[in-house]
């Protein structure tokens, strides 16, 4: 194509910006605490070129890592392409080579046998090394000082999966990252591989097993003890991707599936739960033990969010209908059968946030967001076409919710979570925050929210002097892990 299309994917929020800029001292309205020290870094899909078809989607966006670096209270700013094997391909070529979403058959011949991954969902920080993820290929290593594209990652040939989950669960006793990637094998196959690197960033363990079919395993959980894959019946198949057809198609009358093993064990040691037909969750909050019973809290609706999959399985529901909340399924390992219980324990929402210190351990409070019944239509953009236009904190324990309301015309991404060494302090949330300012016309700002107390708004506010497009996924690096990273300290953060 030689414009970009005009629909849900490519306008409003979406709308393609395609710049790499950087800018110091940015304005702050407010005081950003002290302890607010170190980086987040943004996913940010913005296509650097048209696409091959009008149907594209937002989720093929060429991967950009923007970076916010904070300290002593001044913010400055960068955004820059991931040079994915794919952007540099088409850059060179200056049109689009590679054709429909995760369908290699639709390709230009100059793109064959291609790395086909646009690295746009996930920043993921361990073992001092920055990456960008996305769940059909493996993660490229980003310079954190830089923003440079170091390389595509994979563990010095150690890792034989051909794909990486954009997420992972790292402990944080032991500083493990578990992670997984399914079609390990190869286009549609059944293959998920489960892999362990160590605190140190090696590849200490990867074994592979076969899900009950090929499903979009966006998400998985770990506890203590435990590691917990759901199976959801959004599925992918060969013969239809060969005769150009989509990728992913929701199957209503399909059943879900659990699988859950020992964190340490033996694939073979897995154990699969049968859930209900048809729903589906792309994010989870977290899973813990609890003597024999382990807890796993997602974001559940009862088909899938996103509306290409939905009707590619010939499911023609309205967006505003899709039914769900926060959802707690508790599963009894010590019984045998392949049933769960399962309570709703908040409204519908998405894009959980857990504190770093929660990971696969009982939480005392999560954020997440969701819908504000009073703010009106919500702003067009973001993967699904709808945007946020309110933020949540529960606690499951007493089931208290609070709500930061936003106002008509504003919409707000996934924040990241700052700790404060303070006792009994929640720390601090970040989050990218858009005001509709005229007919597609919109202005960002950088929130700083009291974790603790979010119905009180922002303590701080940076506008941005340029537009900015809806992100993906977030990732808080803190001062000290900045310092400590791997690659070569060119530029200081901040």
């Amino acid at each position: 194509m030689a414009n970009f299309p005009k629909t849900i994917h490519f306008t409003g929020l979406n709308t393609p910006v395609g710049i790499e800029w950087s800018a110091r001292n940015l304005d702050v309205i407010g005081d950003i605490p002290a302890e607010v020290d170190g980086a987040f870094f943004r996913a940010v899909p913005d296509p650097a070129v048209p696409p091959m078809y009008a149907d594209d989607i937002v989720l093929s966006g060429d991967g950009m890592v923007a970076r916010f670096a904070i300290s002593g209270g001044k913010v400055d700013y960068a955004i820059r392409y991931v040079e994915t094997e794919r952007y540099k391909l088409e850059r060179e070529a200056r049109r689009a080579l590679f054709g429909q979403y995760r369908n290699p058959f639709t390709d230009d011949p100059a793109a064959q046998d291609k790395d086909r991954t646009v690295a746009n969902t996930t920043p993921v920080w361990h073992a001092g090394r920055l990456f960008m993820t996305k769940e059909d290929g493996l993660g490229y290593e980003i310079n954190p000082h830089t923003l440079e594209t170091v390389g595509r990652w994979d563990y010095y040939g150690a890792l034989r999966s051909q794909t990486f989950t954009a997420h992972p669960r790292i402990d944080p006793q032991t500083g493990e990252m578990f992670f997984f990637g399914y079609e390990a094998g190869g286009l549609c196959t059944k293959d998920v591989a489960y892999c362990i690197a160590d605190k140190d960033g090696n590849l200490t363990s990867e074994q592979w097993f076969e899900q009950p079919y090929c499903s979009t395993i966006h998400d998985f959980a770990i506890s203590e003890k435990y590691a917990i894959f759901p199976i959801f019946p959004t599925t992918a198949d060969l013969e239809r991707l060969k005769a150009g057809g989509a990728h992913w198609a929701h199957q209503q009358e399909l059943e879900s599936w659990v699988g859950i093993m020992p964190r340490y064990g033996k694939v073979e040691e897995m154990r699969w739960f049968r859930g209900r037909p048809g729903i589906s969750a792309f994010h989870l909050v977290n899973a813990f033990d609890d003597g024999d019973l382990v807890h796993l809290d997602l974001c559940l609706s009862d088909t899938n969010a996103f509306g290409f999959m939905r009707e590619a399985g010939g499911i023609q529901r309205d967006q505003r209908e899709i039914g769900g909340g926060l959802t707690r399924w508790t599963f009894d390992m010590s019984k045998d059968g392949e049933s769960y219980a399962e309570r709703v324990m908040g409204p519908p929402g998405d894009m959980p946030r857990l504190r770093d210190v929660d990971q696969g351990r009982p939480y005392r409070a999560a954020w997440y967001m969701s819908m504000n019944p009073q703010g009106g239509p919500p702003l067009p953009g973001g993967p699904v076409g709808a945007a946020f236009n309110a933020m949540l904190r529960i606690e499951p324990g007493n089931g208290r919710i609070d709500m930061m309301p936003l106002d008509f015309g504003m919409a707000i991404s996934e924040p990241v979570h700052v700790p404060s060494a303070t006792p009994d302090h929640d720390g601090w949330l970040l989050a990218v925050v858009d005001r509709q300012s005229g007919e597609d016309m919109f202005q960002s700002e950088l929130w700083i929210v009291e974790a603790g107390d979010i119905a009180k708004g922002p303590i701080a506010r940076v506008p941005m002097p340029l537009p900015m497009r809806a992100q993906v996924h977030g990732s808080w690096v803190s001062r000290a892990q900045l310092d400590g990273a791997r690659v070569p300290q060119a530029e200081r953060v901040a």
